[in-house]
């Protein structure tokens, strides 16, 4: 079954620097387009960044632009987020998603917390 666990939160000073991860297993990766979301308490989950299944188109929310770096290891089955210059609005929980077979797939989330 599909599975996608991820790891790297914590907690961050502004302007600080995290790198998630999230382990993908029970699909062929390299196929799929992978997202990350985030969802911050009280508001709607929200597309932080998409790539493609070869990893050469990437899309960003322009919250993120110039700050986070979407990439994937298909041969680790790995997708991860590098986020730089992190800000207090970025705190949320954040998600791995995959659209396989019809269906939504999302890891338990990380949570991302930016504080000083």
């Amino acid at each position: 079954q599909v599975q996608l666990v991820e790891s790297g939160g914590g907690l961050v000073q502004p302007g600080g620097s995290l790198r998630l991860s999230c382990a993908a297993s029970g699909f062929t990766f390299s196929t799929y387009t992978m997202s990350w979301y985030r969802q911050a308490p009280e508001k709607e989950r929200d597309v932080v960044a998409t790539i493609s299944s070869a990893g050469g188109r990437t899309t960003y929310a322009d919250s993120v632009k110039g700050r986070f770096t979407l990439s994937r290891d298909n041969a680790k089955n790995t997708l991860y987020l590098q986020m730089n210059s992190l800000k207090p609005e970025d705190t949320a929980v954040y998600y791995c998603r995959v659209w396989v077979g019809g269906r939504t797939y999302w890891g338990q989330g990380t949570q991302v917390t930016v504080s000083s």
